[in-house]
């Protein structure tokens, strides 16, 4: 059974190029900030809203209503047209975060202009703006920030606005200004907690995914640099195979083997297994890209498996196979070498781990289909489990060994599948392929051709 295992993961269609996933988590990242951002705005419009009832109508301080509901309006209208522009999934640059963050700061010094200036409580909110661009923007962004609410801070101090409020922090929480300096501190606040651990928790998850995919790169040019050492290999093996097996049936018409029947028989085994490094070396060869130019052989679902298993069953010395083909409704596909060899690979690791007993289910799973390799061998061990798909991990101990499993989890994830591996309760182990039917048809690859 393959000695490794690895965790589920959903396909992903763009993951195929590390270059363009890396760049997609980045603008994945990019739109759950701005989100972020659209959903404090709405908070600061409902806010806004409610300080301009409760002062005006509550505490009795007239403001000018009609110039701050409009500002109200427009940063309402700002925010809907965000949303309605960030609804689906896009590129946010950081000039668009900057623009959101400009926004903000002229409806909340066009407010505090019109609501008391320097002396309304709530000028603190300033500080909410910059710990944001300190989060979201660029070093050079940040400062444009911190220079834009500095002036919004100064020019507030310089030029009162049309209301005059009262401020006597000697008074307690019994001051308007005391009492609101203490629900600006609250609402910051809360406000920094919530929204502040929203988007830690979402630059952890884009580094998580980065380092996923630099592993993956670094992974795929562990089998490129593979691939080149085989291709180069088969090259080299292919002329002193070809030599062996014309010696080897010359051999076969002189007297001396003719004579003994035995002899001749182990010289017939002799080429015949020759002949089947040259197939294997010829199949290396044609994986690697020298027949690229041919057409895809197109075939069906359960033709390439019954294929599969034939010729897998009649190259080794297989004991206790069964193969059980559960497939309710075949479909044509295209005949692909790498994926032939990647079931090779887990069968071939499960005839070695199994003691009496290895089995082969195919079944469908709406538009995919599942394949299960069980064996009756020891199963996996539990630090296997943790670090499927990455080279060398194998309980066979030798050294070079558990690269089987490695290629073939990456095979499968090429083809948008995934590869799960565990123990099964009454002992041995097992391998779940699950690979995408749209990613195996003859349309697509006839497409793609295209």
């Amino acid at each position: 059974m393959p000695h490794a295992a690895t965790p589920p993961s959903p396909p992903d269609p763009i993951a195929a190029d590390p270059r363009v996933a890396a760049r997609a988590t980045g603008d994945s990242a990019g739109v759950n900030n701005m989100r972020q951002l659209i959903q404090l705005r709405w908070i600061a419009v409902v806010g806004q809203l409610l300080t301009i009832v409760v002062v005006h109508a509550g505490l009795g301080i007239a403001l000018p209503l009609g110039p701050m509901l409009a500002v109200l309006a427009a940063l309402a209208t700002f925010n809907a047209l965000a949303m309605l522009r960030w609804r689906g999934r896009g590129r946010v640059t950081n000039t668009a975060l900057l623009l959101g963050l400009l926004a903000d700061v002229a409806a909340l010094t066009a407010q505090l202009y019109l609501s008391g200036g320097i002396a309304n409580p709530f000028a603190f909110l300033y500080l909410l703006q910059v710990v944001l661009a300190a989060v979201l923007l660029k070093p050079w962004s940040s400062w444009v920030i911190v220079a834009l609410t500095s002036a919004c801070v100064v020019g507030l101090a310089l030029f009162p606005g049309p209301v005059t409020l009262p401020a006597s922090p000697t008074g307690g929480l019994s001051d308007p200004y005391v009492f609101g300096l203490l629900l600006c501190f609250m609402l910051i606040a809360t406000l920094l907690v919530v929204f502040i651990t929203r988007i830690g928790r979402i630059i952890r998850a884009r580094d998580a995914r980065l380092a996923a995919l630099r592993q993956r790169a670094a992974e795929e040019e562990h089998i490129v640099r593979m691939g080149l050492l085989a291709s180069g290999a088969a090259h080299e093996l292919g002329t002193p195979l070809s030599t062996l097996a014309v010696i080897l049936g010359d051999w076969q018409h002189l007297p001396h083997f003719t004579s003994d029947p035995e002899l001749l028989q182990d010289v017939s085994e002799m080429q015949a297994q020759v002949l089947r490094c040259k197939a294997i070396v010829s199949g290396i060869l044609a994986s690697a890209g020298e027949t690229r130019g041919e057409a895809p052989r197109g075939t069906t679902l359960r033709a390439f498996l019954d294929d599969l298993v034939d010729e897998w069953n009649r190259s080794r010395s297989v004991r206790g196979f069964r193969y059980d083909d559960r497939i309710d409704q075949d479909v044509p596909i295209v005949a692909d070498a790498g994926l032939q060899q990647m079931l090779w690979n887990i069968l071939d690791n499960a005839l070695e781990a199994s003691r009496s007993r290895v089995t082969l289910e195919a079944t469908r799973s709406g538009e995919a289909v599942v394949l299960r390799v069980r064996d009756d061998g020891p199963g996996f061990g539990a630090g296997m489990l943790e670090r499927l798909g990455t080279p060398y991990q194998s309980s066979k101990g030798a050294p070079g060994r558990g690269l089987g499993l490695f290629l073939s989890v990456n095979v499968a994830r090429t083809l948008g599948g995934t590869i799960e591996a565990g123990n099964e309760p009454g002992g041995g182990a097992v391998v779940t392929i699950t690979l995408p039917l749209p990613a195996l048809s003859l349309e697509r690859e006839e497409d793609d051709g295209h």
